[in-house]
């Protein structure tokens, strides 16, 4: 099985480690220092669930041209995810299975439109990992579990098949009927919870010990499970319930990446995430008081930076 890899970051060096050590072929897409040291040292992840090393991987710039793949798992910034597409439809000569591991709900609704003729999948991780200062991929506990499936609840025995496969090497990729239901209930945490860390620059223990900032985190939530009910999505349990109770146990200094990548002057997912669910609630004649103060407070900072 042939398997594109589009950057090289937390999410795409974990599982492409996985996938390189147990003989699948395996392509790496990595831009600037990233490729080089990719070229020269090789993929390490460092990982409570075991270490890989593969010293010898086939790592490119850009996208091979002509080549066909089975899969392609783009793990890419939601700022690139549309070149991203553009260059697939031009250099990929099949139809593969497009994996697309982007926070929010982008990504599977911008497939959809762009590349209508390949079946839309949708896709969930639950995992917390990085790169490194040393540039190695760094795996934060034990829970390292994603979610893939028909992002409009249809069946697909190539990706059921994959999923299965994986699974057996120890990465554990799940196949989902309900996929677009796992997307909004962790959008509607990510939406509050990049939004608050960042506008505050304080993590989410900090947060939720401050009675106004907390009810602000739920109040974000709230605001994102409103908006989920528009685009036709039902919920098992009450997801604000659900997350409220999971983020008791969460690490008090645990924070986000948008967060992370604010302090490091980087550039930030923000019209993707918060400003996804103030244009879309725009478009649906609905309020939401705290993701636009999140938008405009965060864009604020980033004047003032400047």
């Amino acid at each position: 099985m042939k398997v594109l890899v589009l950057g090289v970051g937390g999410i795409g060096g974990f599982i492409g480690s996985y996938l390189a050590k147990n003989n699948y072929d395996v392509t790496f897409v990595a831009r600037k220092k990233r490729l080089s040291y990719l070229r020269t040292n090789g993929l390490k992840l460092e990982s409570e669930l075991g270490k890989i090393y593969c010293p010898k991987i086939k790592v490119t710039e850009k996208i091979p041209e002509k080549e066909s793949f089975d899969i392609i798992i783009n793990t890419v910034k939601l700022y690139d995810f549309d070149s991203v597409l553009d260059e697939i439809k031009i250099k990929v000569k099949n139809k593969p299975l497009i994996i697309p591991f982007q926070n929010g709900i982008y990504a599977e609704e911008k497939l959809k439109k762009k590349i209508p003729y390949i079946e839309t999948i949708g896709a969930v991780a639950q995992i917390s990992v990085f790169v490194d200062e040393k540039q190695n991929i760094k795996h934060i506990g034990k829970l390292a579990t994603f979610f893939v499936g028909g992002y409009d609840g249809q069946e697909n025995s190539q990706l059921e098949d994959f999923c299965n496969n994986v699974q057996k090497i120890g990465l554990k990729i799940i196949f989902k009927k309900n996929i677009k239901e796992k997307i909004w209930e962790k959008f509607i945490f990510l939406s509050a919870y990049s939004g608050m860390t960042t506008l505050y620059l304080k993590p989410i223990g900090k947060i939720f010990e401050d009675k106004v900032m907390k009810k602000k985190f739920t109040d974000a939530m709230l605001e994102t499970f409103n908006l989920s009910k528009k685009f036709g999505v039902s919920f098992k349990s009450n997801p604000v319930e659900f997350w409220l109770k999971k983020i008791q146990n969460m690490p008090f200094d645990m924070t986000s990446s948008m967060h992370i990548d604010f302090i490091n002057n980087k550039k930030l997912e923000l019209n993707w995430l918060s400003g996804s669910v103030q244009i879309l609630s725009e478009t649906f004649n609905i309020k939401c008081p705290i993701h636009n103060e999140i938008v405009e407070g965060i864009k604020k900072k980033l004047n003032n930076f400047s």
